[in-house]
C-alpha cells in the first residue's frame, strides 16, 4: 500500500507540514554539506566565520546551495540577530525601520545580519537604503543571488561586500546528505526505509548539484513507497514514476541563463543554424521569455552583422514584434526565422567596434569643447559669441558634401567607423572612400 496522507502522522503533525529540506538545515558550520573550497579547513570563508571577522558579504550561485542556509549558521556562530528581508514584502520605510533598530542595537555591542535573499530583486532606491548602514558597520549585509552581482548589485554597495561564488553540490556530496536525511531523526530516522545504495545516487544525480531539489524528491520517493506500519519499502518502480521527467537544467535568473544566451550568440556569430535553433529550443522549452531572447537577437543584428545586411536589424524588430503579439508558444517559429536569419548573413562587427573606439576618446575627452562652427545659436548672444559661424548647410553644396570639421581640435582625423567587404557593407565602405576622397581633393591649403 502507498504511504497516504493518513500514515503521514508517523511523522508527526508539524513534521508532516514542514518540507524534508526545511527539517535539516543544519545550524552548524560542521552539519553543513558542500563548498569546501570556501568551507574546509584553512579557507578563507571558514577561517573568517570561526574568528568572528564576517564583513557585508555577497553569496552567489545557484538555487539550493545552501546560501540561506550558509547565512543563518553564520549568524548561530557569531551569535549574531539575524534579520531575513524580502524584495517582495520590504520597501525603503521598512528597511529604514529595521536599520535604525539594527543602529540602536550595535551601540550597545549587538551584532546583526541583515540577511537579502534574491538581492538582485531589490531595485536601486532599496539597495541605497542599505548603503550608510553597511558603510557605519551599523548591519552586516548578507545578500544571496543566483544572478552575476555585478550585473544587478549596485556597484556603490558591491564594493564594500565580499562576494563568495557557491557551487552545485556534487553527487557524491548529495548522497551522503540523502543519506543522511534516511538516518536523521529529523528526517526518517523513526522509520525504516528500506532503499538501494544505487536509489540514492539516482537521486543525487537527478537534483543536478541543488540540495533542495534532492531532499524534495526523497521525500516524495518515501512518501508514495510501500509502506506497512514503520516500514517502508521503495522500489525501483516508485523512484522512477518520481523522477521520470527532467526538468532542464535552466535557472532563468542564474548563471545558466547567461551561458545558455553566451551559447546562441555564438552560434550565430559561428554562422551555424543548426546550433543556434538548438540553444533557442533548450531557452524556450525551460520557460525562458520568448521577448527576452528576441532583445538579444535585436542586439545580435547590429553587433554582428550591421550593415553588411541592413535588413537583419529589420528582421529581428519584426520577431520581436511577433513574439509581443502572440506569445508563446506559437512565436517560436518568428524566433526560429529570426535566429536562422542571423546566422546566415554576412558578419560585420564594425558597428560594434565603431562606438567602442568612440566610447575610448569619449571617456578620455569628456571635456572637449564642441566645435563652435556645428554649435546651435538660438539665441543672440550665442551668435555674438560665434556660435555657428561658418556653418556649411550641406544640401546647399553640389555634391552634398563640404570639409567642414565636427570633431574637437583634439579628435580631428580620427577613424572610428571602418566598414569591412562583408555583404551590403562592401556598398558603404566604397561609399565612405569615394567621400574621403572627395574632401582630400578639395581640401583648403590651409588645412595641410
Amino acid at each position: 500500500m502507498k504511504f497516504d496522507m493518513e500514515q503521514m502522522t508517523l511523522f508527526g503533525n508539524n513534521r508532516a507540514m514542514t518540507p524534508l529540506a526545511s527539517r535539516l538545515r543544519p545550524d552548524t558550520l560542521e552539519g553543513f554539506v558542500g563548498q569546501e573550497h570556501l568551507l574546509g579547513p584553512g579557507k578563507m570563508l571558514r577561517q573568517l566565520i570561526e574568528r568572528d571577522q564576517i564583513s557585508s558579504m555577497i553569496f552567489c550561485g545557484p538555487p539550493g546551495v545552501g546560501k540561506t542556509t550558509l547565512a543563518r549558521v553564520i549568524a548561530n556562530r557569531t551569535k549574531a540577530t539575524f534579520i531575513d528581508f524580502s524584495a517582495v514584502t520590504s520597501g525603503i520605510k521598512e528597511i529604514r525601520a529595521v536599520m535604525r533598530e539594527a543602529e540602536d542595537n550595535s551601540r550597545f555591542g549587538e551584532k546583526t545580519i541583515v540577511f537579502v535573499d534574491e538581492i538582485h530583486r531589490f531595485n536601486k532606491a532599496q539597495q541605497d537604503a542599505f548603503l550608510p548602514f553597511v558603510e557605519k558597520g551599523s548591519i552586516i549585509l548578507i545578500g544571496a543571488t543566483t544572478e552575476n552581482p555585478s550585473f544587478e548589485v549596485n556597484g556603490a554597495l558591491l564594493s564594500r561586500c565580499k562576494v563568495f561564488v557557491l557551487q552545485g553540490l556534487k553527487p557524491e556530496e548529495l548522497t551522503q546528505l540523502l543519506a543522511r536525511a534516511l538516518s536523521d531523526p529529523r528526517g526518517f530516522g523513526d522509520l525504516k526505509v528500506e532503499m538501494a545504495p544505487d536509489m540514492l545516487e539516482a537521486i543525487a544525480n537527478f537534483a543536478n548539484g541543488d540540495a533542495r531539489v534532492a531532499l524534495s524528491t526523497l521525500e516524495m520517493v518515501v512518501l508514495n513507497g510501500d509502506a506497512q506500519d514503520d516500514h517502508i519499502t521503495v522500489t525501483a518502480e516508485t523512484l522512477m514514476q518520481c523522477i521520470s521527467k527532467k526538468s532542464l537544467l535552466y535557472d532563468k535568473t542564474g548563471e545558466e541563463h547567461y551561458n545558455l544566451i553566451s551559447a546562441l550568440h555564438k552560434s550565430m556569430r559561428n554562422s551555424d543554424p543548426d546550433a543556434a535553433v538548438y540553444w533557442l529550443a533548450r531557452m524556450l522549452e525551460a520557460g525562458e521569455d520568448p521577448l527576452y531572447i528576441a532583445r538579444r537577437v535585436t542586439r545580435f543584428a547590429s553587433e554582428d552583422i550591421g550593415l553588411a545586411d541592413p535588413r537583419a536589424l529589420e528582421l529581428a524588430v519584426a520577431a520581436y514584434q511577433a513574439c509581443h503579439l502572440i506569445g508563446m508558444p506559437e512565436c517560436t517559429v518568428h524566433l526560429t526565422q529570426a535566429v536562422v536569419y542571423m546566422s546566415l548573413a554576412p558578419k560585420s562587427n564594425a558597428l560594434y567596434r565603431a562606438y567602442e573606439r568612440a566610447k575610448a576618446d569619449a571617456l578620455e575627452h569628456l571635456a572637449e569643447p564642441v566645435p563652435l562652427v556645428i554649435r546651435n545659436a538660438p539665441t543672440r548672444l550665442m551668435r555674438e559669441l560665434d556660435y555657428g559661424k561658418g556653418y556649411q548647410y550641406a544640401h546647399d553644396a553640389a555634391d552634398k558634401l563640404t570639409n567642414m570639421q565636427c570633431l574637437p581640435d583634439t579628435l580631428a582625423g580620427r577613424e572610428y567607423y571602418v566598414p569591412t567587404e562583408q555583404g551590403v557593407e562592401a556598398k558603404y565602405k566604397a561609399r565612405l572612400e569615394k567621400i574621403k576622397d572627395w574632401k582630400a581633393r578639395h581640401r583648403k591649403p590651409q588645412e595641410d
